[in-house]
């Protein structure tokens, strides 16, 4: 829509601003005296250029509070960026914690008309729309609470919830057995369905296989003549109900802001990358966005297995996130990532598997399914929608494609290039720690249009699946070479730890020592793992680290105690490469990361890069370290600056979210045609979130008045304790007594 903007103008020059407090900056700051500027600072401030601000024009009147600055605007209307500072900033003179968000797209509330507010205005009062009580459909909180509980918390079967209805009903006096809460599950099903809030339909297409056919009429493969269904969710009513979740409305941020503790850069939520402060730039070229709420859309996929000895039942699950609240809530299990949608897994017969037209068939199923499910968000991503916020206000939102979650073969699929090249960068696959160029759509039309590259050079030469398009080319300000996010669980903690230095450490044992000797060294080393003190935080291994299964868990249990378990069986090179890495890890996995953490981050890099050497000069990896997730340690420092601390972006979290939206759903199902079951066991699920927080939000989940008071009044009289059960109690005791 287009923005209504009331404007105030200037006596001095006639220049017309939106609002009196802009009216009253544009005065201080072209028609004041001027002032001298402050004297140099004595220590070294942060190099605000760096991050892409061009040479500053005024001074704000405050650098510490997000307060609102209007974007000052040439005669001819085109805005120009409001600066921080006039001279070299000293920020330690603001205090110690220092807040700066964005000059122009700050998230300004409107009404529901696009109107700016008046600086300060309160929120509209909510109404309630529900057309029977506050707690429509229930009759009241404690009815909702038993329903929440039975489906949500016990997952109780249709059955039990048969008979717990029944016995409930025995237990009321019969005057009062029509008052139960529900009679049998179908009634209890039907109230949850009624919930109105949380309410998002699901919604299916199917694609299907529509290349060129053989002209000799022969047998065609099933994967070509079969359809394939991909259910989804509107992705714009699920970014609008987590923008409207009053439980997010002191833990989300409306604009882009950068920290400072110190005179030092800080690194925490998504909002403090220059990623979405440099969206925030590009979107604001354009007028009609000035005064907008950037929204990242956070996706994540990854296919899991429900369940090995029935079939090898598989789905894969699309995940969405809101970008703009904090990292902590997204990791908290509170309702901050949504199932998308459940993609299509095309299979086909062992002898069509490899074929290149499956593979390219399945990459393709792949980026049009993604493209058409966020088709509906494409129209904000240019233009603002007026959407409600937790806080109450409305606020002009513009969307735009964020981080995506994934581990390794799925971020190669995504960024459409080939298994052991990296997706970031162009770096060889058999010299991976080179210095490489950037990876952008902008290289890949270069090589192909510009240098003429065919199909088989992009793809030998320079590691590019050329014959399909990434998803992200049709949304706009989105490149997903840029786009893919750093995975501490996949990518250092399952991956570099567990499955190489872990299993290099024991290679190394085993080759260096007889079989005996090395049999004897890794049984200490179990040995020492098993006997871990008990304390707070320490996963507690009695077999040692020999079991199978392991999970994310289990191996940042084994990072704590594995560096002392190793001393004095390897080479202290050894130990001293695996202390170095996990130097780097746990830096990496902060919540906050400041310079100097960074600083630590590229010294931890280069000492492992040093020491792990001694694998290659022992024989244990002699053809060098090219390993895609050991190479993503070198994109570390870059990708925190650009999207906060990484712990906000970890697979874990999707991981996670496997259990609640897929595996749990899945055990719930009858197994025949599950998918709609669990469609709609997701849908329930996410109607009883969406029911208590809006209860909660207007305090409604106390059970009302006297309402205890009556059921007990309601329920029969206890027996009474006649003189043969007293005497009885009594004897028991007396033998209870004498047994002690």
């Amino acid at each position: 829509m287009v923005r209504q903007i009331k404007r105030v103008q200037c006596p001095e020059c006639g220049l017309k601003v939106k609002s009196e407090g802009g009216l009253k900056r544009h005065i201080e700051a072209k028609h004041a005296e001027p002032q001298p500027d402050p004297p140099a600072p004595r220590f070294p401030t942060p190099d605000l250029n760096s991050f892409n601000t061009p040479p500053p024009q005024s001074r704000p009147p405050s650098p510490i509070f997000s307060s609102r600055r209007l974007p000052r605007r040439r005669q001819n209307g085109s805005p120009v960026r409001l600066q921080w500072s006039a001279a070299p900033l000293d920020l330690r003179k603001y205090g110690t914690h220092v807040e700066m968000a964005h000059p122009i797209l700050d998230g300004t509330p409107c009404d529901q008309n696009g109107y700016d507010l008046p600086e300060n205005s309160l929120p509209a009062p909510v109404v309630n729309d529900n057309e029977f009580d506050d707690w429509a459909p229930f009759q009241n909180a404690t009815e909702f609470k038993l329903a929440e509980f039975l489906y949500h918390k016990v997952q109780m079967s249709a059955g039990d919830i048969d008979t717990l209805s029944q016995l409930i009903s025995e237990l009321m006096a019969p005057e009062r057995s029509d008052n139960v809460p529900f009679h049998n599950h179908r009634e209890m099903y039907g109230l949850i369905d009624a919930i109105r809030q949380g309410e998002i339909q699901w919604e299916s297409f199917t694609v299907k296989f529509n290349g060129d056919l053989p002209e000799d009429q022969s047998p065609l493969p099933a994967w070509k003549q079969q359809e394939y269904q991909v259910w989804f969710r509107d992705p714009l009513a699920i970014m609008e109900q987590m923008l409207a979740n009053p439980s997010f409305k002191t833990e989300m941020d409306v604009s882009p802001k950068r920290l400072f503790k110190n005179g030092k850069r800080l690194y925490r939520d998504l909002m403090t990358g220059n990623w979405a402060w440099t969206q925030c730039d590009e979107i604001a070229e354009d007028e009609s966005t000035h005064g907008a709420m950037f929204c990242p859309v956070i996706l994540g996929s990854d296919k899991t297995t429900v369940s090995v000895a029935t079939g090898q039942s598989d789905y894969y699950p699309l995940y969405i996130s809101l970008g703009n609240v904090h990292s902590s809530v997204r990791r908290a299990h509170r309702n901050a990532v949504a199932l998308l949608g459940f993609l299509a897994i095309p299979k086909t017969s062992q002898d069509h598997a490899g074929g290149a037209d499956f593979r390219k068939f399945r990459r393709q199923l792949f980026h049009t399914s993604l493209e058409h499910v966020l088709s509906s968000l494409k129209p904000y991503m240019t233009s603002p929608k007026v959407t409600k916020c937790a806080d109450g206000h409305y606020r002009r939102v513009i969307y735009g494609l964020g981080p995506y979650i994934a581990d390794y073969p799925e971020q190669a699929l995504l960024a459409c290039i080939v298994q052991g090249w990296c997706p970031r960068c162009t770096a060889l696959p058999d010299d991976l720690d080179s210095v490489p160029g950037r990876r952008s759509h902008e290289h890949t039309d270069s090589l192909f249009a510009g240098e003429g590259c065919s199909l088989k050079e992009l793809w030998d030469d320079y590691g590019i699946v050329a014959d399909l398009q990434p998803f992200t080319r049709s949304f706009p300000r989105a490149d997903i070479h840029e786009l893919l996010s750093p995975n501490l669980l996949h990518q250092f903690i399952k991956g570099t730890f567990k499955d190489h230095l872990v299993d290099l450490v024991f290679e190394y044992i085993d080759a260096t020592y007889s079989k005996q000797e090395a049999s004897q060294r890794k049984a200490d080393i179990d040995r020492r793992i098993s006997i871990t003190s008990p304390y707070a935080g320490l996963r507690q291994f009695h077999k040692g680290r020999g079991f199978k299964q392991w999970t994310g868990d289990d191996s940042k249990g084994l990072m704590k105690i594995f560096l002392p378990a190793i001393v004095g069986h390897v080479p202290p090179q050894m130990v001293r490469a695996v202390a170095d890495f996990m130097e780097f890890c746990y830096l990496v996995r902060r919540s906050v990361i400041d310079e100097d953490a960074l600083n630590a981050i590229d010294d931890a890099v280069s000492r492992f890069h040093r020491n792990r050497e001694i694998f290659r000069t022992s024989g244990i990896r002699p053809d060098g370290f090219s390993l895609p997730r050991q190479h993503s340690m070198i994109h570390y420092r870059p990708l925190i600056q650009q999207f906060g601390a990484p712990n906000g972006l970890c697979s874990s979290i999707t991981e996670s979210k496997h259990i609640k939206a897929v595996k749990r759903p899945w055990r719930r199902s009858s197994r025949n045609k599950p998918l709609g079951q669990m469609l709609l066991t997701n849908q329930r699920l996410d109607k009883l979130a969406a029911y208590r927080v809006d209860l909660e939000s207007r305090d409604k989940l106390q059970p009302p008045k006297g309402y205890l008071k009556r059921i007990q009044d309601s329920l029969p009289p206890p027996l009474p304790l006649t003189t043969e059960i007293m005497k009885m109690k009594g004897q028991l005791m007396n033998h209870f007594l004498r047994e002690m």
